[in-house]
């Protein structure tokens, strides 16, 4: 299936959770959506064939910021799936580890070092911190006292 109609079966099936869909470059398309909808949405761009390449998170001003990178191969193109944690003191998502096993690692990367609660993951433990790690301090947040 061509790309193009990959994403006008996106565009269909969740017109009503998209937040934006932005073309940023030939090969890079984002599209924000609700914390809430990740599981339902990530399954979704399983089933048309999409690569998960990556995850990254970030903190900024408005909350936590997580892109889920998926990858066209035919195509070429990245599809980027960006979300926005919006309370910084309790961050929680549900994990697509359930659905995309390469997940893990980088979820718990992101729950270690910006303490992001990746609901459903199934082993949240020290990946690159020490496991004497002081809790509720996360390298990667901007206040680094919460």
């Amino acid at each position: 299936m061509k790309i193009e109609n990959k994403l006008e079966k996106i565009k269909e099936r969740f017109s009503k959770v998209i937040v934006s869909l932005e073309e940023k470059t030939k090969n890079r398309i984002y599209i924000e959506i609700s914390p809430d909808c990740i599981f339902e949405i990530a399954n979704f761009f399983k089933e048309l064939n999409f690569r998960f390449a990556i995850a990254s998170g970030v903190d900024t001003p408005s909350g936590i910021e997580i892109l889920y990178h998926f990858s066209d191969d035919k195509s070429g193109k990245i599809i980027t799936l960006r979300t926005l944690i919006k309370d910084k003191k309790d961050p929680k998502i549900q994990s697509i580890t359930p659905i995309i096993k390469g997940a893990e690692w980088i979820e718990r990367e992101i729950w270690e070092l910006l303490g992001v609660n990746f609901v459903g993951h199934p082993n949240l433990k020290h990946l690159l911190l020490k496991d004497d790690w002081p809790e509720g301090k996360y390298p990667l947040r901007k206040e680094k006292n919460e």
